[in-house]
């Protein structure tokens, strides 16, 4: 019939090519059958074998423009990035099932804080205080007790699944998020997005993929890489990665930056376009990527990498020669950190002073308020190593996306811009007492500056060295030195 004949004439395309995915049986019987059936029947196997991955022996070169999000050019081979899909029941529950769902959420959230616990200390060790705080975030949004009520409801209200009620809750949050002015805070809707496939995953027992074991000089195309997907990267043989969405300031891009592994993002139908085990080669400062390059092009890369990895080198000769313009203006170098751990990677890199030092990961990463003595060793180890170059220390930035666990903070509808940071500080006095008097003391020990947080209004900055006399008062009472 003419159904079979297409499939012939599909099948026949495929010309020196090897399918890749579990062989088609077509069944000679079904040319009996009623016209509409078979035409039915047609549509299913050609949608199959559209489906299908096909690895050509003569492939033909391609070329894609994305946003370059990390500097480098990478040579290897294309691993596609699929995560399995998801099939969430939509079929309601009975009464009865209710407490075994709730208890089926509560399980999940709790193996997915783990998870999540695991990766930050992971991204500390290899990245540093600064991004593996990215991971207490996703931990807080996990433990939000807005979302956890409403799916909540959900099962007990509208007999949903687990897994169906936290899909709701979570699109429905992101859907909120989405719909905010601030860049920056639309781009927090992925960090939801990917806490909740996390705990979504999780409730259904569906394994998370690895990325930490990849064959040498792998590309990685996904349509995202989620922070915890980036930070399980195999740096060893990870030789970049693309991603047919996100932007310069997707966490994802940053922490590329981070690593110094190019990244080039916001690359359309990607997964679709390229294939498993495809030469590929890209340039992540501008975008460029091409699939499949002609001896012309890779040698062109060849030496373009080549050059790349000398002008580093060579950059790395000047790590200690000041930073001056031909016109003789000098430029500092400051590099931020959020821990003391950070400080000797930032002069390693020859930074003449640290810009800015979020002390708020000191509370973050702490089971109670840290104690005077314990944020004065803190901040006095920098301004020793760092020998008289300036550093900026700045007050516990906390709210927002960054809670703590033994502060009961109010929740607001937009945290970010609400009752955080300056704001707390000037109402806990205490605490920010506590803060300063630690940060004058270290000022004994190397050139310290303040940084009050999210300032609002000039009366906010007087208030607060209003108090800053008041912690300078007390330590000269009690005979403590500080930089006067």
């Amino acid at each position: 019939s003419s159904a079979i004949k297409v499939i012939t004439e599909h099948v026949s395309k495929m010309k020196d090519t090897e399918i890749i995915g579990d062989p088609l049986e077509v069944n000679s019987s079904m040319k009996e059958q009623e016209e509409e059936k078979l035409n039915q029947f047609v549509d299913a196997i050609y949608n199959s074998l559209n489906n299908l991955k096909f690895l050509s022996k003569e492939r033909s070169m391609k070329e894609f423009k994305g946003i370059g999000a990390s500097e480098g050019i990478s040579i290897g081979k294309v691993m596609l990035f699929i995560e399995e899909e998801m099939n969430i029941p939509q079929e309601k529950i009975s009464e009865v099932q209710v407490g075994t769902e709730i208890e089926k959420l509560l399980d999940a959230q709790k193996k997915s804080k783990l998870q999540l616990i695991s990766i930050r200390d992971k991204v500390k060790e290899k990245m540093g205080e600064d991004k593996a705080a990215i991971f207490d975030g996703h931990i807080m949004l996990l433990e939000d007790d807005d979302l956890m009520d409403e799916v909540k409801d959900k099962i007990k209200a509208e007999k949903m699944a687990a897994s169906r009620a936290l899909d709701e809750g979570v699109n429905e949050y992101c859907e909120m998020i989405s719909q905010l002015d601030d860049a920056y805070l639309r781009e927090r809707e992925a960090d939801l997005k990917d806490v909740g496939k996390r705990w979504l995953k999780n409730i259904l027992g569906i394994r998370m993929k690895d990325l930490s074991n990849l064959d040498p000089e792998t590309v990685v195309v996904a349509y995202d890489l989620t922070p915890s997907d980036t930070a399980q990267l195999d740096l060893k043989n990870a030789v970049g990665f693309i991603t047919e969405i996100g932007g310069k300031t997707s966490h994802s891009a940053i922490m590329a930056r981070s690593l110094e592994l190019p990244a080039v993002v916001g690359v359309k139908d990607a997964l679709k376009e390229m294939a498993d085990g495809a030469s590929i080669v890209m340039n992540g400062e501008v975008g460029e990527i091409i699939i499949e390059p002609d001896a012309e092009i890779l040698k062109d890369y060849t030496e373009k990498r080549e050059a790349y990895l000398k002008e580093k080198e060579e950059l790395k000769k000047l790590i200690d020669e000041e930073a001056v313009t031909a016109d003789g203006h000098k430029v500092e170098l400051w590099g931020n950190i959020g821990s003391p751990e950070d400080i000797d990677a930032v002069l390693e890199a020859g930074a003449t002073g640290v810009g800015l030092y979020r002390t708020e990961f000191l509370f973050m990463n702490s089971d109670h308020l840290p104690t005077e003595e314990e944020q004065y060793k803190a901040y006095r180890v920098v301004a020793e190593k760092l020998q008289g170059k300036p550093v900026t220390i700045r007050t516990m930035d906390i709210g927002g996306d960054k809670e703590l666990p033994y502060m009961d903070l109010p929740k607001e509808l937009n945290p970010f811009l609400g009752w955080r940071a300056i704001r707390i500080s000037l109402v806990k006095q205490d605490i920010f007492k506590t803060q300063l008097r630690a940060i004058l003391r270290a000022s004994a020990y190397g050139q310290v500056k303040i940084m009050y947080p999210m300032v609002t209004s000039i009366n906010e900055v007087r208030k607060a060295n209003e108090i800053l006399d008041e912690c300078r008062k007390e330590l000269d009472e009690i005979g403590k030195k500080y930089d006067k």
